[in-house]
């Protein structure tokens, strides 16, 4: 009886593998780590698939900055209580130690007269907490994306930039550079969740399709051609018009068309794989259906999953972005980056709101699409040994 023979295994393939020693296939064939190519990285010595496709995307200097950058402003997002917030981070007072971001306090802790949180932006609390016995470490920004500055001297709103906001304020009075980030935030979180959410769906379903294929995916594609007929900016609009605008909203009707497209690539994938020798090999052993699916052509097919996902978050910030911007998504004082351009587009004097927003917009999705563009040229190793030839 002949062995059976070991597949072809794909970069992504190797990349699941096993990562020290040798990469194991697992109940098929062992496969020896591979020396890089001197002109492709400059080095001889032999390293993991992972290894190489690290390599491969940091000589793509644009993208790998790109993602040195993008993660740093996310991760700042991430912590942006600590960098733009109107309360202090830490108080000391009278011997105590106080902590305003996770607690709240009464103004008569501080020396005030009034049973009533503290509003530590009144000039008065402020001199309180600098006197000699006292001292207060704020934020580098001290404005929530919500908070109102009654003690401000501008006279009108939207306000121009200036000492207190530095990249001025909105027509309600918040602070810009407040809203950027938490808006920022919150277009990265959303379009990260619907990034992984649409994956999973899209990932089961197409495999299913192209794994068994006959009646079950015929009878899946044309439901798919129905869903995705429908008009998904129009059940946005009726939905919106029946329910309260919300985020969770957004992104479980988002989350139902989020899908298609990348089912279509993987179940042409596993049309493909499902072909192959080492599919039937491993039929032949006995591996269950779902053991199959997960350990040996799903790795073989995860290539086109993994290169679209750059561009499927940049496409999500964009559609919450269009839909803030339109009047369907979350309304203020929730921050959005749309809403921020809507009020550009309906005060032009106002200059200084379309230009921050359009800015960390437009930053947003060329920093993902730099990654994007770098991910697939790592990941296809035609497509890196093209460019090479070219350089």
């Amino acid at each position: 009886m002949n062995s059976p023979v070991s597949p072809p295994l794909s970069l992504w393939r190797r990349f699941l593998l096993r990562r020290d020693g040798s990469l194991v296939n697992p109940g098929i064939a062992n496969e020896p780590q591979f020396p890089i190519e001197n002109e492709l990285l400059g080095v001889t010595e032999k390293v993991s698939p992972r290894r190489r496709i690290w390599l491969r995307f940091k000589r793509n200097r644009l993208g790998y900055w790109s993602l040195i950058i993008f993660s740093s402003l996310y991760l700042l997002s991430l912590l942006g209580e600590f960098i733009s917030n109107d309360k202090p981070l830490v108080i000391h007072h009278e011997q105590e130690w106080y902590f305003p971001l996770f607690k709240d306090y009464p103004e008569t802790v501080f020396g005030g007269k009034l049973p009533i949180f503290t509003d530590y932006n009144d000039p008065y609390i402020r001199k309180l907490l600098a006197d000699n016995s006292s001292f207060a470490i704020y934020p580098p920004n001290p404005f929530y994306y919500d908070t109102l500055n009654y003690y401000s001297d501008t006279r009108h709103y939207p306000g121009p930039p200036d000492e207190q906001n530095l990249l001025g304020t909105d027509i309600a009075g918040y602070d810009i550079v407040a809203r950027l980030i938490y808006g920022f935030r919150t277009s990265v979180t959303f379009g990260l969740g619907l990034t992984i959410v649409g994956t999973i769906l899209g990932v089961i379903i197409g495999a299913a399709q192209g794994y068994f294929a006959g009646k079950v995916d015929l009878i899946t594609q044309r439901v798919i051609e129905i869903w995705g007929s429908m008009p998904e900016l129009y059940l946005l609009i009726i939905f919106s018009s029946l329910f309260e605008p919300s985020l969770l909203l957004l992104f479980v009707l988002l989350s139902l068309f989020g899908w298609i497209f990348l089912s279509d690539y993987v179940r042409a994938e596993f049309l493909r794989n499902r072909q192959l020798e080492y599919v039937k090999a491993a039929k032949a052993m006995g591996l269950s259906h779902i053991q199959i699916i997960w350990r040996h052509i799903l790795p073989n097919s995860l290539t086109p999953v993994i290169t679209f996902l750059p561009f499927r978050m940049s496409a999500a910030i964009m559609a919450l972005a269009s839909l803030d911007f339109l009047g369907l998504g979350v309304q203020a004082p929730a921050p959005s980056l749309g809403q921020l351009l809507l009020q550009g587009k309906e005060n032009l004097d106002a200059w200084w709101i379309a230009v921050a927003a359009f800015t960390v917009l437009v930053s947003t999705l060329l920093l993902l699409t730099f990654m994007g563009e770098a991910l697939r040229n790592a990941i296809d190793t035609r497509m890196s040994d093209v460019n090479t030839s070219n350089h």
